[in-house]
């Protein structure tokens, strides 16, 4: 004789698994945030990286634009006139605060930017935070 659920056993399921689901919910918020503000803040060291890459390489000045709906390197062919090199969504598409921009950064030839001091973006969603610090040799942390 096969015997189905009565009532009582499948209020008690649901209530389980409305009490699991209670408890996943925030947990999957707070990893989606996490998760957001590692991308973006990768994205903005690598535009760093990217910017100083081509400067090298091409041996002419390049100008990285940074925007919270943009990132974008240019290489300068004259004082009037610059090559999009490259482009990217900015962190804003990740849905996340960023200080510290917009901020134009030139690099010269030799990698070293010009005119930048150290500079730091506060990458922040939720309660998920991280911060970029750029040296103005190049050298792009993490923290």
């Amino acid at each position: 004789m096969s015997r189905g659920t009565t009532l009582p056993e499948l209020l008690l399921a649901l209530i389980v698994l409305g009490l699991l689901t209670l408890l996943a919910v925030p947990a999957a918020g707070r990893l989606r945030d996490r998760l957001a503000v590692e991308a973006a803040a990768q994205a903005l060291a690598g535009a760093h990286a990217r910017a100083r890459l081509v400067a090298v390489t091409e041996r002419r000045n390049v100008l990285l634009t940074l925007a919270a709906d943009s990132l974008i390197v240019h290489a300068i062919e004259s004082p009037a006139d610059t090559i999009e090199r490259w482009r990217s969504a900015g962190p804003a598409a990740d849905g996340v605060q960023t200080t510290g921009l917009p901020r134009r950064i030139s690099y010269a030839p030799s990698g070293v930017s010009m005119g930048f001091a150290n500079g730091t973006y506060t990458i922040t969603r939720g309660s998920a935070r991280r911060q970029v610090i750029v040296s103005r040799y190049g050298r792009v942390r993490v923290v």
